[in-house]
């Protein structure tokens, strides 16, 4: 028998306020992603001289430690008993130093030996993901507690991806444009040295400004999220152990943490190479890259359809669907330089298709996102009617930890691949010869999306439905468990 849990009854639906202020909280970790994944390794490679694939195992070591503390964080997030609430707490005591992480990365003192300025990095991505994991795990179990309704669950997650994809499109616009700015020193303006403690600044403030506005708005809702009714047991190895073992004998959530990881591993050798198709296989300095904002009609092309969409289908497929037209947008710009089919690079047309292209891509991602997250909202009511526990934060904590433990490698294998291909360091983009530039784009471009055609396949085997989904509500609400 589970635990027991106890609520306040809501008298209506969830406000606009609540949707938006828990969607601020989509702030941080979509900065942190950006910044990492983006500029953390062009910027201690490409400038400070280290090479590519010792700051990829760096950057793999911090998020294997940022994997293995999320189980802990989410056994603890779901066991802790405070008056305000089981997640809070943590999301507060994470946001200061969340902040700090990230600035101090793009500040390294001077004079640092190679040896030192590794161990510089090492410390901040240590900081800033185990930060990032105390803060973003409660925060996203908060969003699966919100609503019990099957349709207004997506709406909780339309707005924090809404949230997530409008920071994401502006914070690059802004530092690309007053942060890195392309000038007649630096024509290439991501190569400006001078520019990245002013990045580590502005993201450190959105970080921590993100994290302490969610926490503090939302506060007024922790009599609406489940409370434990009994006292419960202490946070020890045995009760971490117990909880996750419970959350993977779920075979939906094994399918989904399985899923998870390949896409991870797959995503986190292309996201980290971004930086180096753009500016050496498309020739794109920052002047072209604050373009890449428009991308951002996408998004609002994406919410409008989401609530249309999922009326109409179920789940699974949207998500299928979504996967299929990503994969194919992913590898049809490279093919498509490759035959010569495209404008030559610094050809105002060429930019003009991959932003459109971009528009297809973020409304893609949008879509799949905001159903995916509406989806494990699902399979944790199943988990419920079989098991008698609500797991908000270990099913979070899960899927995080795959993600980041395998993504972890995908970071590791785009070092070296750089690594492999020789490619050169702290030289203009115009030297660099083309034959790896080739290389790099059939590596990036081609044979990594193909990889997303085992994930595709195994979405087909996800089985809630909505109509499954309605029924086990309605056991959840005849068992009174829900609100103990």
């Amino acid at each position: 028998m589970g635990p027991t849990y106890s609520r306040t009854q809501r008298s209506g639906p969830l406000t606009f306020k609540v949707k938006f202020y828990q969607g601020l909280g989509a702030i941080p970790d979509t900065v942190k992603n950006w910044v990492i994944n983006t500029l953390v390794l062009f910027y201690y490679s490409q400038l400070l001289g280290l090479d590519a694939f010792q700051v990829s195992a760096i950057l793999a070591v911090a998020m294997v430690f940022d994997a293995v503390t999320d189980p802990i964080v989410g056994a603890f997030s779901d066991n802790l008993q405070s008056r305000w609430g089981r997640r809070h707490p943590l999301m507060l005591v994470a946001s200061l130093p969340l902040g700090l992480g990230i600035y101090l990365t793009f500040s390294p003192p001077a004079g640092l030996s190679e040896l030192s300025l590794m161990a510089w990095l090492l410390v901040c991505m240590v900081l800033t993901r185990g930060m990032m994991t105390l803060y973003f795990v409660p925060w996203a179990a908060i969003a699966s507690e919100l609503s019990d309704d099957y349709h207004e669950r997506t709406s909780v997650m339309a707005y924090r991806y809404a949230v997530g994809w409008a920071i994401g499109v502006s914070f690059p616009l802004f530092v690309y444009s007053f942060l890195l700015p392309s000038t007649e020193t630096f024509p290439v303006g991501q190569m400006n040295l001078s520019g990245y403690p002013l990045v580590g600044l502005a993201a450190g403030l959105l970080l921590t400004g993100g994290a302490l506005a969610t926490s503090l708005l939302t506060l007024n809702q922790v009599p609406y999220l489940r409370q434990h009714v009994a006292v419960s047991e202490g946070l020890s190895l045995s009760l971490i152990l117990r909880d996750l073992v419970r959350s993977m004998k779920n075979r939906q959530f094994v399918l989904i943490f399985v899923i998870v990881i390949m896409i991870s591993a797959i995503g986190g050798t292309t996201v980290n190479l971004g930086i180096y198709i753009n500016t050496y296989f498309w020739g794109f300095n920052t002047a072209d890259l604050r373009w890449f904002a428009l991308s951002a009609l996408g998004a609002f092309i994406a919410f409008p359809l989401i609530a249309v969409i999922q009326k109409r289908w179920e789940k699974r497929s949207i998500i299928l669907v979504c996967a299929m037209v990503a994969l194919l947008d992913g590898i049809t710009l490279i093919n498509l330089r490759f035959f010569d089919l495209l404008p030559d690079n610094g050809d105002p047309r060429l930019l003009m298709i991959l932003v459109g292209m971009g528009v297809i891509a973020v409304a893609i991602a949008v879509i799949q996102g905001v159903i995916s997250a509406s989806l494990l909202a699902d399979v944790l009511d199943q988990h419920e009617l079989h098991t008698g526990y609500r797991q908000e934060g270990m099913f979070n904590a899960a899927l995080s930890f795959s993600g980041k433990a395998v993504s972890g490698i995908g970071i590791m294998f785009g070092g070296l691949l750089m690594t492999l291909i020789e490619f050169p360091t702290q030289v203009d983009p115009s030297q660099v010869p083309e034959e790896m530039i080739f290389r790099l784009g059939l590596a990036v471009g081609v044979l990594l999306p193909l990889l997303y055609l085992i994930p595709i396949a195994l979405v087909t085997r996800y089985k809630i439905t909505q109509a499954v989904h309605a029924s086990i509500r309605a056991e959840l609400d005849r068992r009174g468990t829900s609100e103990g």
